[in-house]
């Protein structure tokens, strides 16, 4: 079966890809262990060079690849060209870094000398989505080549256009051909690989069933593994919060990227005092949000990545409406051809509703009613996902109190949620487990080796 490119603002089919074989897919994984064993023993100032080479020619080619993510999944080119120029600073991080956070850690005992060493694993099977075609990869790519690990690349099958320009530029920055691969295959082949004994580890981000059959797999193959998987984010506004700042990023929070990642801000759980204030201010920075062709200039999002995911987000809306959720903005489809969703608001939705049990994967924001701080922590918490979480309070002694008291891999105080090359990026529950990016996610594939001298 092939893997087709297609354009979800008009449906257009751009490519068509033909899966690489079994004996094929055999040769690179062959390959790609030598071309391991061989990286792994040379120096980081060494590994570094053509890792600091891929983020020169990221920002050189940011218009190329911000084209090709607005005809493959719909990101509007300026956001394209910010996810590109993102990608480059992980890997300068990275090259730059990796040596330290790297070090071997010297430790007391009764031995002469005793210490512990972070030695690569070998080569990492990564499972990517096509949300951040280019900044997923790249946050897999950068701490752990320069980690001495080699990786293949299983992306999304709607980016292989993408997922190949990844490739030749990897290439082109001179890491060895076989060290990183991207392999055009169905998703019927990831088990096959993870069983495979010259994959090591497996990363994941993606759906919550998409993660329990990786989980699952690595689980019976005792291979290490990440899950970065989905999310149904809060943004808790508090009584005291900076609503017309609350509700500006609140806007950009919910609708980055069309509303399709898994930190942005889902739902808006809001203190009673200020409520119809904050859904008032927040509307308006809704209503101002522009939706259309992504290669047109001055539009904020683009269509959904594909058309049955926009029709399935738009069914879910319709049963939060029967459930009672009191449609503010938008949730109505759209005339027209392209997988287009406009920017929407259900206020007033209950803790039980759908729309605030399940990921709305889309441009759609949940606004719920709390009485307290407390209970508003209590309504985010009650949520089997736990990527993220934004706070919003001008007490900064509130906020110390109530961060640990959120369940969530991350909390942001008075802003959106964020990933960044050199804080530790994951989620709790359902969310997943481990960390990418950091200290602990650079580690995430390495083995952390003892060493006892007398």
């Amino acid at each position: 079966m092939a893997i087709e490119s297609l354009n979800p603002a008009t449906g257009e089919r751009l490519a068509a890809y033909e899966q690489i074989g079994r004996a094929e897919l055999d040769r690179i994984l062959d390959a790609a262990v030598k071309a391991q064993r061989i990286w792994a023993r040379l120096p980081f100032i060494e590994r570094a060079v053509p890792m600091k080479r891929a983020a020169a020619l990221l920002r050189e080619r940011a218009d190329e690849f911000a084209r090709l993510m607005a005809l493959e999944m719909g990101k509007p080119l300026k956001d394209g060209v910010a996810e590109v120029t993102k990608c480059a600073w992980v890997c300068d991080y990275n090259a730059e870094n990796a040596a330290s956070l790297l070090s071997p850690r010297q430790e007391s005992s009764n031995a002469t000398r005793s210490y512990v060493r972070f030695d690569p694993l070998g080569v990492v099977l990564a499972v990517m989505p096509w949300n951040y075609p280019y900044w997923q990869v790249f946050r897999f790519i950068a701490p752990h080549l320069m980690a001495g690990n080699g990786g293949l690349l299983k992306h999304a099958s709607n980016v292989p256009q993408c997922a190949l320009s990844i490739e030749k530029l990897m290439h082109d920055a001179g890491f060895p051909k076989d060290l990183f691969r991207t392999l055009l295959i169905g998703s019927t082949q990831v088990r096959y690989l993870i069983e495979d004994p010259r994959i090591a580890a497996v990363t994941i981000t993606g759906s919550e069933p998409a993660g329990r059959a990786v989980a699952e797999a690595a689980g019976r193959s005792l291979k290490p593994s990440v899950l970065e998987l989905g999310g149904s984010d809060a943004f808790i506004v508090l009584a005291d919060a900076d609503l017309d700042a609350a509700a500006r990023t609140g806007a950009v929070a919910r609708t980055m990227n069309a509303g399709q990642s898994c930190i942005c801000a889902k739902r808006f759980i809001v203190e009673a005092p200020v409520y119809d204030a904050f859904l008032e201010k927040f509307g308006a920075a809704m209503r101002a949000i522009r939706v259309g062709d992504p290669l047109a200039a001055g539009v904020d999002i683009g269509p959904q990545a594909r058309l049955e995911l926009r029709d399935e987000l738009h069914e879910t809306v319709q049963r939060a409406v029967a459930q009672g959720a009191r449609p503010v903005l938008g949730c109505e489809l759209p005339p027209g051809p392209g997988a287009f969703y406009p920017v929407s608001i259900l206020a007033d939705v209950a803790r039980e509703n759908v729309a605030a049990q399940e990921e709305l994967f889309g441009p759609v924001a949940v606004v719920m009613p709390a009485d307290s701080a407390e209970e508003a922590v209590e309504i985010a918490n009650d949520s089997r996902f736990g990527l993220g979480a934004s706070l919003w309070t001008q007490d900064e002694a509130k906020a110390d109190r109530l961060v640990p008291l959120i369940e969530a891999g991350a909390v942001f105080v008075n802003a959106l949620v964020q990933s960044d090359p050199r804080l530790p990026f994951g989620g709790v529950k359902a969310s997943g487990f481990g960390r990418e990016l950091g200290l602990e996610g650079i580690r995430s594939f390495c083995n952390a080796k003892t060493v006892w001298i007398k």
